[in-house]
């Protein structure tokens, strides 16, 4: 579930810069699958890498975790 809320939080902070996910990736310095999967929800994403996606979109790290968890 938070795999899922964290990737569609990237997928939005991109979107909303016009970026697609190579132009994400190469600004991130990660591969364009590695992106979508974790827009996917499919990557159980490092510390590292969310500071390298984060720099990427001008953001701070703490933004990326900016979304409604719902509850069970």
């Amino acid at each position: 579930m938070i795999l899922t809320l964290f990737g569609e939080r990237v997928r939005l902070l991109r979107q909303a810069r016009g970026l697609s996910q190579e132009a994400l990736a190469l600004a991130a310095g990660l591969d364009r699958t590695y992106i979508g999967g974790v827009e996917r929800g499919e990557r159980n994403i490092s510390l590292l890498n969310i500071q390298k996606i984060a720099q990427a979109l001008g953001v701070s790290p703490a933004d990326l975790l900016k979304f409604e968890q719902e509850t069970e």
